[in-house]
């Protein structure tokens, strides 16, 4: 027996609520009874809501305000340099947040990545490796920002001389400071 459609909702928004990663669509499905598809609309319904869901590449997650202190870190590096620079951020107690290339033809453009642990990292990599897409770094020869959050102003200060020490950093130009406001 399926519960109504709002009960199921509140559900989803409950789980999404409590969850400390991202879940699938499948994981919500199985969850409330429902088929993935009736997730994505439930999803889809919530949006238009005006709930803050968003979706990554491991799944939904419910999006938060964050009292975490944060900080937009400019990196450059090869793609398969990338577990390196991730796993080091994630291992000194940051999350990235998201991914984002500033080109001069298309503007700024991210992608949210919710990437709190080697787990994460790895799904990430397996996901990048086998798509058909490139990461969006490449269109901006390696260049790429992340914000990255953490439980203090220390932990980011030691995550971003780990990035400087492994050679990852890369210098914010005046426009970046001005487009950015860091």
């Amino acid at each position: 027996m399926s519960i109504p459609g709002n009960q199921r909702r509140e559900q989803i928004l409950g789980t999404l609520s409590e969850a400390v990663s991202p879940l699938s669509g499948t994981a919500l499905a199985e969850q409330a009874g429902v088929s993935r598809q009736v997730v994505v609309q439930d999803i889809a319904l919530l949006r238009s809501q005006g709930w803050p869901i968003q979706s990554t590449n491991r799944g939904y997650v419910l999006e938060r305000k964050t009292t975490r202190p944060s900080r937009l870190i400019k990196c450059h590096h090869s793609v398969e340099q990338t577990p390196e620079e991730l796993n080091l951020i994630v291992d000194l107690g940051g999350h990235v947040e998201d991914v984002l290339v500033n080109h001069r033809v298309y503007g700024r453009l991210s992608c949210e990545l919710g990437i709190a642990s080697r787990r994460d990292v790895k799904a990430y990599m397996e996901a990048i490796r086998s798509g058909k897409s490139s990461p969006l770094m490449l269109i901006t020869s390696g260049y790429h920002f992340h914000h990255v959050t953490a439980d203090s102003e220390e932990v980011l200060d030691e995550i971003w001389q780990a990035l400087s020490d492994a050679g990852f950093l890369a210098e914010k130009s005046d426009f970046e400071r001005e487009a950015f406001g860091q």
